[in-house]
């Protein structure tokens, strides 16, 4: 009876042995069959790497208003006399990643003034291509109308910046802050994302415009057609970096070209060279201390360009000089954003692209604010 048990008992056991072995070996089969597939990655169609966006700027100056005289034609031109509500500027922004080396931005603006008597034509601001020379596009050209890297502050968008206007020593060089041109930009990949932190964060950055630039450009300014064969050239250097929990940007820019003053702003009988040319050369520094909270911002300009001389009545080349200097102050109550500000600019010299390059004495103090309700 002992004998049969033991027996079974083996019998029992073989029989799990081969049962076990074969659901090991079956599984492992099956392990080899079934392969999960890696789902592809999305593709975007080409309408999906599309952005349409915009914004739009009111105005009414003539509250608290002492001065009717006061007038600035290259800020606001609803200052002064008669003066009411104003549309400052009306922008639609077309922009999109082609591929991944071709970037393109296109910017009408529905707020110009042609004439002093006239409001709310269609200009092209911005029409440009950026192509990449590497995967990161750490190197890149900027193809057509665009802003020239000259100046901090002409560089930031009227949407960053917190006072109302540029200001006057470093905005005379460029009206408008764009030409038709070619430019080559680099920055690192790293330097990139911090550029465009500056902005998506509130610190009032200028946008990616490089660590270095380089380019040419009509000298002309926007919308205007080149008047003669010398283009100018332009050379830009800044390096934002963190310090501590500080983040500071410094720059060094200059240009140089020649600059034709147009037929149609001279006034009959002011004298001028026998071929409307003048020397326009500028230089400029940056430091800016971004707002975490306390902000400084200041540019200073020096250089030589046409001006109108009283004392003979003649556009000249003559020396120029100014800069500002912005304290700021970010802080912000729930979702709401508050940057009080002052800014003191100067600046002596003239303005080429207004009638007759008209001489400029500026010393202006601003105290005001930026509140972002939401």
């Amino acid at each position: 009876m002992n004998k049969i048990n033991r027996t079974d008992q083996n019998y029992k056991f073989v029989i799990l042995f081969f049962l076990l072995f074969s659901i090991s070996c079956f599984s492992q089969v099956d392990s080899l069959k079934i392969k999960v597939p890696t789902p592809a990655p999305p593709v975007n169609k080409w309408y999906q790497n599309f952005s349409i966006r915009g914004y739009a700027q009111f105005r009414y100056n003539r509250l608290l208003e002492t001065n009717e005289n006061l007038g600035c034609e290259q800020c606001d031109r609803s200052w002064g006399k008669e003066g009411g509500f104003f549309m400052r500027r009306m922008r639609i922004i077309f922009s999109g990643q082609l591929s991944k080396k071709v970037y393109f931005y296109i910017q009408p603006d529905f707020a110009s003034s042609p004439t002093a008597d006239r409001l709310h034509f269609g200009q092209i601001r911005d029409a440009y291509f950026d192509v990449g020379l590497d995967d990161d596009n750490e190197f890149r050209f900027r193809i057509g109308q665009s802003k020239i890297p000259y100046g901090f502050e002409n560089m930031q968008s009227s949407q960053n910046r917190i006072p109302l206007d540029r200001n006057d020593a470093l905005n005379s060089a460029i009206s408008n802050e764009r030409d038709l041109g070619v430019f080559f930009y680099w920055a690192p990949k790293q330097k990139r994302q911090l550029f465009s932190r500056l902005v998506s964060e509130g610190l009032k950055g200028s946008g990616d415009y490089g660590v270095f630039a380089f380019g040419v450009f009509n000298g002309q300014t926007a919308n205007n057609p080149e008047l003669n064969n010398e283009p100018h050239v332009v050379s830009r250097f800044t390096y934002p970096f963190e310090y501590k929990k500080q983040i500071l940007e410094l720059g060094l820019q200059a240009y140089t070209g020649q600059w034709v003053m147009p037929r149609s702003i001279v006034s009959a009988g002011v004298k001028t060279s026998s071929d409307l040319n003048y020397i326009d050369q500028r230089l400029a520094g940056t430091f800016v201390l971004y707002p975490k909270p306390f902000g400084i911002q200041a540019e200073y300009t020096v250089g030589k360009g046409p001006e109108f001389n009283v004392a003979t009545d003649s556009i000249e080349v003559m020396p120029l000089q100014g800069g500002y200097v912005t304290l700021s102050y970010l802080t912000h109550i729930k979702k709401q954003t508050v940057i009080p500000f002052v800014r003191y600019q100067y600046y002596d010299g003239g303005k080429k692209h207004e009638r007759d390059a008209r001489s400029y004495n500026v010393r202006d103090l601003e105290i005001g604010g930026e509140w972002q309700v939401n």
